[in-house]
């Protein structure tokens, strides 16, 4: 069941899930770059098995498809200072880059983690930081040091600390569904609850801040539209017309979300102003418009629509009486943008009997690349710097998310070790 359909029709979850997600690779090793992290030194205390500093940053290279991490048992030394590590040695075995580091404790609870990024190949250091950090930090921590490590190696921006959100569900024997809104670390960890419910929740998106979720929540036997605090707890019911309140979208500045209202007759694509909570009504037509999302600029709006005949990509201005322009003509369902935060490129939803894939269409040249295989992925949501794609799809015909590099070459699977989850939703880097 595809998100277009979302805003009319429920998602069903039918067994019991827990809370943290098992990644697994499953596509890409070929063509990654030959990198080693020797296993950090660790000062004073105790090593956390749970925040093993250079574990989490050997994973996230290897997550991230663009890196294959020597496996620690091929390692053929573990230099722990600058002046230990012997370039031609790993120059012999293929490894381009090496990263050394070590953790200190200061105090009870109190840490330093430093790290060195070095080229193996010219023979010098690239990098070199340090960072403080607590018991609780430490794992974010070492996700900064991937991110910086991502950034000097490729140029893009690392997306490893940041946050995912999800909808699970769990059903105990002889009882109803409990529907859970659960945000966690890109790896899995540091699992959160936000939001336990008897009804359906559907649609969560992050605001640009990373501070808050919007979301549609049936808890009061109708969709609404909620934002959800997740550091206070605190919601605010913002959307309850009449009819359908569904897809809410973030304006890039966080002050409007776009949403789709049926209160008028069809659905159509609002806007509501979140300080003044007036709306402004976007499209009107006899056909189904709805899941927009913002252009980076703030300045305009891709949406599925039906007006010729079947669901299609559009671009409309959030200027007065903007027509809508056309984005995709290649199949007869194309639905369910996120555009990358270049501006550049949108993923989608394109189905060809009844199977659903992920693609790409590349503003520029109008190129359009299926980068999934299906039978029934859904839910595309760009990675903050745009190199990957998070979406859900089906393994073994259960519900499970999966990610894919923008150029199909690289996948992963998420899942939970007993159960089902659903629409997800990638926060920014956290500051």
């Amino acid at each position: 069941m595809k998100r277009y359909l979302l805003s009319l029709i429920l998602i069903s979850f039918c067994s019991a899930s827990q809370a943290v997600l098992n990644i697994e690779i499953t596509e890409g090793v070929e063509g990654s770059l030959p990198i080693a992290v020797v296993p950090f030194q660790w000062v004073g205390g105790v090593k956390f098995a749970d925040a093993d500093v250079s574990a989490i940053i050997t994973s996230d290279l290897a997550r991230s498809g663009k890196f294959a991490p020597l496996p620690d048992k091929d390692l053929i030394a573990y230099p722990k200072q600058p002046e230990d590590v012997h370039f031609p040695s790993w120059r012999m075995i293929g490894i381009d880059h090496l990263i050394i580091g070590g953790v200190k404790q200061e105090a009870e609870g109190q840490y330093q983690v430093h790290f060195r990024l070095f080229d193996v190949l010219k023979g010098e250091q690239l990098l070199g930081y340090s960072f403080a950090a607590t018991r609780n930090s430490l794992r974010s921590v070492a996700h900064r040091i991937s991110d910086h490590i991502i950034k000097s190696l490729t140029g893009l921006p690392g997306a490893f600390d940041a946050r995912i959100s999800y909808v699970t569900a769990k059903q105990l024997p002889g009882k109803a569904v409990t529907y859970l809104l659960q945000a966690a670390d890109t790896d899995g960890f540091n699992s959160q609850n936000l939001l336990t419910s008897n009804e359906p929740i559907m649609s969560p998106v992050w605001s640009p801040d990373g501070e808050r979720l919007a979301y549609v929540s049936f808890e009061h036997g109708v969709p609404e539209i909620f934002i959800h605090d997740i550091h206070t707890a605190k919601r605010e019911l913002v959307s309850k017309f009449k009819g359908i309140n569904g897809a809410p979208a973030w304006s890039p500045d966080g002050t409007r979300l776009a949403i789709t209202l049926s209160k008028d007759g069809n659905p159509d694509v609002y806007i509501l102003d979140l300080s003044s909570k007036r709306l402004k009504r976007l499209t009107k037509h006899w056909s189904i418009d709805t899941e927009a999302v913002w252009m980076p600029d703030g300045k305009s709006l891709v949406f599925t629509s039906s007006r010729s005949g079947k669901p299609q990509l559009y671009q409309i201005s959030v200027s007065a009486n903007a027509k809508p322009q056309r984005l995709t003509f290649d199949g007869k369902y194309n639905a369910n943008a996120s555009i990358s935060r270049d501006g550049k490129t949108i993923s989608f939803v394109q189905g060809e009997n009844n199977v659903f894939r992920v693609a790409v269409l590349y503003l520029e040249t109008g190129l359009v690349q299926q980068v999934t295989d299906g039978p029934l992925d859904e839910s595309p949501e760009f990675s903050p710097n745009g190199s990957m794609i998070l979406y859900a799809s089906q393994h073994k015909g259960k519900p499970v998310l999966a990610a894919v590099s923008t150029d199909g070459r690289h996948k992963q699977r998420l899942g939970l070790s007993d159960g089902e989850v659903r629409e997800p939703a990638w926060s920014v880097v956290k500051k």
